[in-house]
C-alpha cells in the first residue's frame, strides 16, 4: 500500500471541545511523566521547560495534569513550565481523585491544584473516576488519600453534594468547565442529571483498546461531550520501541491485554489478549512499513480520526519525540488505511469487548 496522500501543517488544527467548551489543538501534551516516580522515572524541571516551550511553539494548547500524577509533581512541573505563557493561549487540564469528592475536600484539593500550577482558574476541571458505592473501595488508601473518615470507615462521597461544590467553584472562578474521566454511559448520564454542563470525557482510546467505540463515543457525540484520548500509544506498546512482549516493563503490563501473571503488579485476574495483540502488532507493523511510515504515526493519526475525538494525548520528556509527534498529528491519513487499522485491530477489540478499564477485571470495571 503506498503512503497515502497527506497534508502537512505548521499550526496544528484545532477543534472545539464539545458544543460549548473551549478550542483544543488535536495533538494535546500529556503531562504525567512530569515530577518523575517509580512508574516513569527521572524527569527534571530544565527539560520540561524546553518540551513545554516545543508544544506551545507547534501549536499544541491542550497541556493534561491530575493531582495523583507524581503526588502532585505534575502540576507544580507543569505550572513552572508555563510561567509567562499567555494564558489566552493555553488550555490546562487537571482532574481529582474520586475520594476527594466530599465537599470541603474537594473545595481544599481544587484549590492545592490551583497552587501547585500557580494559577488563577483551571480551565478544565474533571473527576478522575467515577465514584460510587461499588468502586469508592478500589481507589481508597486511607494511609495517603486523605480520605473523610466517620467512626474510623471511609464514607463514599455523594455525588449530588460533589456536584454542587463543583458549581460553586466554577460559580467563584476557580474553575471554568466542568469534566469528567473514564465515565462510562450510565455514569456520564448520572452526573450530567444533577445540573452543570461537563464540556469532556477523557477516554483510553487507542488501536488496541477501542472498547469506547461500542457505548461511550457515540454517547459523547450525541450529548455534545468533546473526547479527550489518553494512552494513545499504549504506554509504547503501539510503537516499535518492544521486540516482544517480554521486553515490556511490569508496569506497563498490567493491562488486560496481557495474562494476569506477567506482573506482580496486575489487578485484573484475566487471562489477557496476547495471541490477539501479537497478531495485531505484526499486521499494524507491516502496514506501517507498507506506507513508509511507523506504528507510533499510525497510531496516533487513527485516534485523532476517531469518532468525536477532540484531541490526543501524547506523553513525553522528549522535545525531539514531540516534534515527530507533532509532525504525525499535521497528517490526514487516508480512508482505506484507516478501514486497515480497524481491520487489523478487530479481533482485538471483540475480544477485549466494551469494558472502558483495561487495568481491572471486567466485573470490577470503575467506569461503570
Amino acid at each position: 500500500m503506498d503512503q497515502p496522500a497527506q497534508q502537512d501543517t505548521s499550526q496544528l488544527v484545532r477543534r472545539p471541545c464539545g458544543s460549548s467548551g473551549p478550542e483544543l489543538s488535536v495533538l494535546g501534551l500529556g503531562c504525567w511523566q512530569f515530577g518523575g516516580g517509580d512508574y516513569w522515572g527521572d524527569s527534571n524541571q530544565e527539560n520540561v521547560n524546553v518540551v513545554v516551550q516545543t508544544a506551545l511553539d507547534a501549536g499544541i494548547n491542550y497541556f493534561d495534569t491530575a493531582e495523583m500524577y507524581n503526588d502532585g509533581r505534575s502540576e507544580v512541573f507543569l505550572g513552572k513550565a508555563l510561567k509567562g505563557a499567555d494564558r489566552d493561549r493555553v488550555v490546562v487540564g487537571t482532574k481529582v481523585w474520586p475520594t476527594h469528592l466530599h465537599p470541603q475536600t474537594l473545595r481544599t484539593h481544587c484549590e492545592a491544584s490551583l497552587q501547585r500550577l500557580d494559577m488563577d482558574t483551571i480551565d478544565i476541571y474533571m473527576i478522575h473516576w467515577p465514584c460510587h458505592a461499588r468502586t469508592y473501595p478500589l481507589f481508597v488508601d486511607s494511609a495517603v488519600m486523605g480520605v473523610t473518615l466517620a467512626s474510623g470507615t471511609a464514607t463514599t462521597p455523594a455525588l449530588p453534594e460533589a456536584v454542587e461544590m463543583l458549581l460553586t467553584l466554577q460559580a467563584e472562578g476557580k474553575i471554568r468547565h466542568l469534566g469528567v474521566s473514564n465515565h462510562g454511559v450510565e455514569r456520564f448520564e448520572e452526573i450530567r442529571q444533577l445540573g452543570g454542563e461537563y464540556v469532556v470525557n477523557q477516554l483510553g482510546y487507542n488501536l488496541a483498546s477501542r472498547g469506547a467505540e461500542y457505548e461511550i463515543l457515540p454517547h459523547c457525540e450525541k450529548t455534545g461531550a468533546g473526547v479527550i484520548a489518553y494512552m494513545v500509544l499504549l504506554q509504547g506498546l503501539l510503537t516499535d520501541r518492544y521486540a516482544s512482549l517480554d521486553e515490556v516493563p511490569d508496569w506497563y503490563t498490567r493491562t488486560r491485554h496481557f495474562r494476569a501473571d506477567r506482573s506482580p503488579k496486575t489487578r485484573h485476574g484475566e487471562a489477557g489478549a496476547e495471541a490477539q495483540l501479537l497478531e495485531a502488532l505484526e499486521g499494524l507493523r507491516a502496514l506501517a512499513a507498507e506506507c513508509g511510515s511507523t506504528l507510533a504515526d499510525l497510531a496516533l493519526q487513527w485516534a485523532i480520526a476517531g469518532m468525536g475525538i477532540t484531541c490526543a494525548l501524547i506523553g513525553t520528556q522528549s522535545s525531539d519525540r514531540l516534534q515527530r509527534a507533532v509532525q504525525a498529528a499535521g497528517h490526514t491519513l487516508a480512508p482505506e488505511v484507516l478501514r486497515h487499522l480497524d481491520t487489523l485491530t478487530l479481533p482485538l477489540k471483540e475480544h477485549l469487548g466494551p469494558s472502558l478499564d483495561i487495568f481491572e477485571g471486567v466485573a470490577n470495571d470503575r467506569t461503570r
